[in-house]
């Protein structure tokens, strides 16, 4: 039996043949832990080492600036709750959007049971901060700005060099979540003048389990509370003994990710067009997001009439796609991130995230833009 063409790259990715290859020899014959004072131990420091100027490199960062974690979730508690606990002496005030990922929402309200207050902003309907609405929102007490690289859900690209010239100014530090963005986008710390970066290997053809946080070290200095104690690894920042494979997956990953950049980049983006151009001519479907600042592999649609767990259903067979609905406290609710851009919670509900990859098809595009068309009138008809 045939499985369903795989459109859900945002969720996770299949791991890279290439990635597979360089982890395998550290699950066997280089198995030695990094922090071992033998030859064992020296291997895998070595290939730590190598792993870490890699993502360094990967995002215009130093080496010593790169904070393994077990992923994107942990270093984003890692930048949020450290920041708090280090700098609350001169403020207690945080700033992030409406349209975060649950794991920049989520420490901020724990955050806010201590005593912190923190703002929400809106996003104007294309998913984009108004750059405006952040500087006015800064106040002497603000202590962090966390902004998202690529959103999960509609893939919207926010302004990072922008955002990183206003923190700048009023001596803000500045975090973004890149887990969607990393290898896909180009991402430079110093000219977007960022102060911390989560980043994860598997949306990006990496091993899961594995992730990383940058921490600047200077202009300015960012210091952190760590959220794990016990070895002092990691310069103190997480404790915990290092993954040598995943680390050398990840790396690998965005090594190969980055070779292929431009022309990936070009190549997910005629695919999703081309998705989009079958889609819009039938009537009442409605595009999620920025038209181009955008993720090249995402599309994100509405569409009015249907149910998008239906919808996600009825496509089982031929694709295996995302509803813009999310299953929390053993309800469904309709999609924070919808909502944000004003839609209404039946057309938040009425919604497909199409995440498109590096092994994906033209073929296998025009054989979803059918069925997921037939699929929209059948679901259609049933109503009527």
């Amino acid at each position: 039996m045939q499985r369903p063409i795989y459109l859900d790259c945002h969720a996770t990715t299949p791991l890279a043949p290439q990635v597979l290859a360089a982890m395998l020899p550290y699950f066997t014959e280089h198995f030695g832990n990094p922090a071992s004072t033998h030859q064992y131990g020296w291997e895998t420091e070595a290939a730590v080492k190598r792993s870490r100027q890699i993502l360094a490199e990967a995002i215009h960062a130093a080496p010593e600036e790169i904070v393994f974690t077990s992923g994107a979730t942990e270093a984003n508690n890692l930048a949020i709750k450290g920041v708090a606990e280090t700098y609350f002496s001169k403020g207690r005030h945080l700033i992030t959007l409406q349209t975060e990922h649950s794991a920049i929402l989520d420490p901020c309200r724990y955050l806010q049971t201590l005593g912190f207050e923190v703002t929400v902003l809106p996003v104007q309907p294309d998913g984009l901060l108004n750059l405006d609405t952040l500087e006015k929102a800064i106040r002497p007490d603000t202590i962090l700005v966390s902004v998202m690289a690529a959103n999960n859900e509609i893939g919207v690209l926010q302004p990072l060099s922008e955002i990183g010239a206003i923190c700048r100014h009023h001596q803000v530090l500045f975090h973004t979540d890149a887990a969607q963005a990393i290898a896909k986008i180009p991402l430079d710390v110093q000219t977007m003048q960022i102060d911390l970066m989560s980043l994860t290997a598997h949306k990006v053809y990496g091993p899961k389990g594995i992730g990383a946080l940058y921490v600047r070290r200077r202009d300015p200095r960012v210091q952190l509370a760590p959220q794990l104690h016990g070895g002092g690894h990691e310069r103190g920042m997480r404790s915990g003994t290092l993954y040598t494979p995943q680390i050398v997956g990840f790396a690998e990953a965005v090594q190969l990710g980055l070779s292929e950049l431009e022309t990936e980049a070009k190549r997910q983006s005629k695919l999703r067009d081309r998705l989009w151009e079958q889609l819009r001519s039938l009537p009442d479907i409605y595009l999620n997001g920025h038209p181009t600042q955008r993720l090249p592999g995402n599309l994100n649609v509405s569409v009015e009439g249907v149910d998008g767990q239906a919808l996600a259903l009825g496509l089982q067979p031929l694709a295996a796609v995302s509803s813009g609905s999310a299953c929390t406290s053993a309800q469904l609710e309709p999609s924070h991130v919808l909502t944000a851009l004003g839609r209404s919670p039946a057309l938040a509900h009425a919604s497909l995230r199409f995440g498109i990859g590096r092994f994906n098809t033209l073929e296998e595009i025009e054989r979803v833009a059918i069925g997921t068309i037939e699929t929209i009138q059948s679901l259609r008809q049933r109503i009527l």
